[in-house]
Parts: C-alpha cells; sequence; structure tokens
C-alpha cells in the first residue's frame, strides 16, 4: 500500500505535510479547468474567462466541500461536529464531499458569470463533462488512502483494506482475515463511469453541437452523474443514512439530481411547460468584449514626413 504522505518537514516549530490527496486533488481541479477552458473556447468564447474565475470558484468549492461534509455526517447522526465544532476546520484530517463543491461552487460561479456578463448555459454545458474528468482524476486518493470501499467481494478486482482502516463489521479479522479478504474498489467504480459519461457528454457536443440546445449537456451530466453515484451508493456502506432507513443522504440527492436533469430536457425540448424554467435561446449568447482604448486622430496617423523636391 503507498503512504498517504508524500513528505513532511518542520520549519520554526510547524509540520508541512504534503497529502496524495491534496495532490491528486489539485490535478482533478487543473484537469476540470482546462477541459472547461477548452470547451469555452470551441463555443466562441474568450477561454481566459475560465482562468480567472479560479479565484471565485475554487475557495468557494473548498468551503463547499467541507460544509457538504459536515452536513451529511451529522445528519446521518454524527455528533463528532456538534460535540468539536473546531473540527469542522480541520480540513487536514479529511473530509470532503465533491456536491459541497459543485453547489457552491456554482454560485460562486453563477455570480461571476453574472458579473462580466457570460452565458450561464454556456458555462454549464461546457464545465459538464469537465467534472466528471476531475472527479476521476482525483478519485485515486481514495485508494491510497484507503477508503470509499465496498463489501468484501470474490471478484479478481477486490482489493485489499488493512485492518486500521476498516469499519464496522469488517473489523473482525477472524471473519475476515486481512490477508485473504477482498473488497469492492468503489472509486474505481465511480472512476470508469464517470470517463465514460464524459466521453459520451464530449462526443454528443462535438457530433451534435448545432442542434443541441444550450443546458442539453448540463442536463445530461445531471442524469448521468447522478444515475452512476446512486448505483455506487449501493456499495458504500459508510455513508450516512437518513435516519430511520437504509438508504444513504447522497442517494437522496443523486436520485433527485438525475430527476432534475431528466426535467430541464424535456423543458429545454418544449415537451414540458414550468412557469420558472423558459426553454431560453437556442443558441448562446458570448459576453460582450472589452473596448480597446481610442486612440487620438494625429498619434495614430502619425506625424507625415516632409518630402524634398
Amino acid at each position: 500500500m503507498m503512504d498517504p504522505v508524500i513528505f513532511s518537514i518542520d520549519i520554526l516549530g510547524l509540520s508541512l505535510t504534503l497529502r496524495w490527496y491534496g495532490v491528486l486533488i489539485a490535478t482533478g481541479i487543473l484537469i476540470a479547468v482546462w477541459v472547461t477552458a477548452r470547451e469555452v473556447k470551441r463555443r466562441g468564447e474568450n477561454p481566459d474567462y475560465v482562468w480567472d474565475g479560479l479565484l471565485w470558484v475554487v475557495p468557494a468549492g473548498i468551503v463547499g466541500a467541507r460544509l457538504w461534509y459536515v452536513a451529511n455526517a451529522t445528519l446521518g447522526g454524527s455528533r463528532h461536529y456538534i460535540d468539536n465544532p473546531a473540527q469542522i476546520f480541520n480540513v487536514p484530517a479529511g473530509g470532503l464531499h465533491i456536491y459541497g463543491a459543485i453547489l457552491l461552487g456554482a454560485l460562486a460561479a453563477w455570480l461571476y458569470a453574472r458579473h462580466y456578463k457570460i452565458d450561464m448555459w454556456l458555462l454549464l454545458d461546457a464545465v459538464a463533462p469537465a467534472l466528471l474528468l476531475g472527479q476521476a482524476a482525483a478519485r485515486p486518493a481514495n485508494f491510497i488512502n484507503q477508503e470509499l470501499y465496498g463489501p468484501p467481494t470474490d471478484l479478481p478486482w477486490g482489493i485489499a483494506i488493512s485492518a486500521q482502516n476498516r469499519i464496522a463489521p469488517w473489523t473482525d479479522l477472524g471473519l475476515y482475515p486481512e490477508a485473504s479478504t477482498r473488497f469492492h474498489p468503489t472509486f474505481a467504480y465511480e472512476i470508469i463511469w464517470n470517463v465514460l459519461a464524459a466521453v459520451l457528454l464530449l462526443w454528443l457536443a462535438r457530433r451534435m453541437g448545432k442542434e443541441l440546445r444550450p443546458g442539453t449537456i448540463f442536463a445530461g451530466w445531471l442524469i448521468l452523474e447522478g444515475a452512476g453515484r446512486f448505483l455506487v451508493e449501493f456499495f458504500r456502506p459508510d455513508q450516512p443514512r437518513v435516519p430511520g432507513t437504509g438508504i444513504s443522504i447522497t442517494s437522496v440527492v443523486t436520485a433527485l439530481m438525475a430527476l432534475v436533469g431528466a426535467l430541464l430536457l424535456l423543458v429545454k425540448y418544449e415537451r414540458v411547460r414550468v412557469p420558472f424554467l423558459a426553454p431560453g435561446e437556442t443558441g448562446y449568447s458570448l459576453a460582450p468584449s472589452k473596448a480597446a482604448p481610442k486612440v487620438p486622430e494625429k498619434k495614430r496617423r502619425g506625424k507625415r514626413k516632409k518630402v524634398r523636391k
């Protein structure tokens, strides 16, 4: 098994640790931004807006990811953050949730797009496949940390989980020997699903780009991300449950995502009507370009040279 810590050094009494978890999340963010910038450019918009927007979206996404994780655990019955509120800020200890990052990051992106008059549907359609690829790039961190695994399996791709990283009831090494017990790699299932879904959305955007209405690719992301994660949740016994049920909170969220995506598609193609959601335009609008500074006529023409006869 790989060590989750790449290196750790002490400087002036402070311990600085670089972990694979952070490196892979940063890699996933960069991949998502790069793909988004390419998709934005392909639709005729200035990709610089994407890179400049990082200052708005990334901090909001990190805060959202932590708050969602804390809320998810608390709603699931855990009192850890209620009894130890200071631990809410202990991000290095672990605990980020992708949907919190997407939710608060999307809010920051909406404010940014509103400020610079960027078409939000263009931005959402561009970022949809990029999010899937970014998630896939970051998921190997779960393997390194030995987390987000499923129940025991005899399948050839099952992975070993050390005793200190197991959750009940698989902590009983008499029933589940460390040397022979293997577990479902649920993070790998999600990686495969995300890559296939991203390829499908990118293919649709290129093959049928002129026929697709703004918001179609984003709606496809809602459906594919929601359905894929809903299925993976059946292999995730570690996830907080809705109190009194065997259903994870994330399962409820992802089912709603898929339903919202399907409804959005129906609205966009005018199969159903929703009072607060209009079908919208059939094409994207581009942000107004910054006006170039006016050059005085004399300076623009320059001085005329006298010609000797």
